[in-house]
């Protein structure tokens, strides 16, 4: 027995990487997946159904149920199919994981409108779309059922968009505005008993294969893209149906929880401020903390070793 026996899930981007992952582990765990991805190169460019349909032969070697699609998620129909189509064929649709995306990394001031629009649509339109679609079968499912839903949304971020990485505007840009909707989306979906989260995976993959390099031989491999799967995988379930609305850093055996934006001083007065009063108040708006861009936290691993059995 599984823990997602029963349920349907869709993973876009699922050929590779994180995806890759994340499809197979809610496959073992007795999901019925549809495997999603056009199979293009790392900046979006081409197409080729092969990889998403090797995913599906791997699954079903192993005994499970998958599927594969090759629909592009940002776009309109598409993402529409893609959720008829898990409806249609298995008759529901229980989780969701986006996780499609591509790469077209400049510095600002090199940056090109096609990098910028690209990377805007692949990211942040296509995880709105599919999103969009699920929701309103989630939404009718309820109303006609009288019960809560059940569904399971998990959007892919990255600290590129929540810390600022100098090079991703874009990519950042668009990863920020995925944990912003996340939060939106778990408002406006809790009267539904529908969750939705999102993650910040830092794992090795195409996309960041000259980031991290390989581990020491023998050694755990914390940048493994599976690593990420297993948080993935407790939220489909029933048990985290009351986690929602909440970002993860996820790497090696660690999930951190992270915290949205928060009011850490403030300067008051009676009515409007002037500029050369600001001037003088931002002594105490700072009160001692710097006024450059903030740092990328230092990563800790903390791996932390299984309590041996008796």
């Amino acid at each position: 027995m599984g823990s997602l026996d029963g349920k349907v899930a869709i993973v876009t981007g699922a050929a590779r990487g994180v995806g890759r992952g994340e499809a197979m582990l809610l496959a073992s765990e007795g999901a019925a997946v549809v495997v999603n991805d056009l199979g293009s190169e790392r900046d979006g460019q081409g197409q080729q159904g092969g990889p998403a349909e090797e995913v599906v032969k791997e699954i079903t070697s192993l005994g499970g149920t998958a599927i594969a699609n090759y629909d592009d998620v940002a776009d309109w129909i598409g993402g529409q199919r893609l959720i008829e189509q898990a409806i249609e064929t298995f008759g529901r649709l229980d989780v969701l994981v986006c996780n499609a995306g591509i790469l077209r990394d400049r510095v600002i001031f090199n940056l090109g409108e096609d990098d910028w629009d690209a990377v805007m649509r692949v990211h942040l339109k296509g995880h709105f779309v599919p999103v969009r679609f699920a929701t309103a079968y989630w939404r009718k499912r309820a109303k006609e059922s009288g019960e809560a839903a059940g569904g399971r949304i998990i959007l892919t971020s990255s600290t590129s968009g929540l810390y600022g990485n100098p090079g991703q505007s874009n990519y950042g840009a668009a990863k920020s505005g995925i944990a912003g909707m996340s939060i939106i989306v778990a408002r406006e979906m809790a009267r539904y008993g529908v969750t939705c989260n999102a993650i910040c995976p830092r794992a090795r993959t195409r996309m960041t294969e000259e980031v991290f390099g390989a581990p020491a031989d023998g050694a755990f491999d914390v940048y493994h893209p599976d690593n990420v799967a297993p948080w993935v995988a407790y939220l489909a379930g029933d048990e985290a149906a009351d986690i929602s609305g909440q970002t993860f850093l996820l790497y090696g055996g660690t999930v951190e929880l992270l915290q949205p934006w928060v009011s850490v001083n403030k300067v008051t007065t009676d009515g409007r401020w002037s500029v050369d009063e600001l001037a003088k108040a931002r002594i105490e708006l700072f009160a001692g903390r710097s006024t450059d861009p903030p740092p990328v936290p230092k990563v800790e691993f903390r791996i932390e070793q299984p309590a041996a059995r008796s």
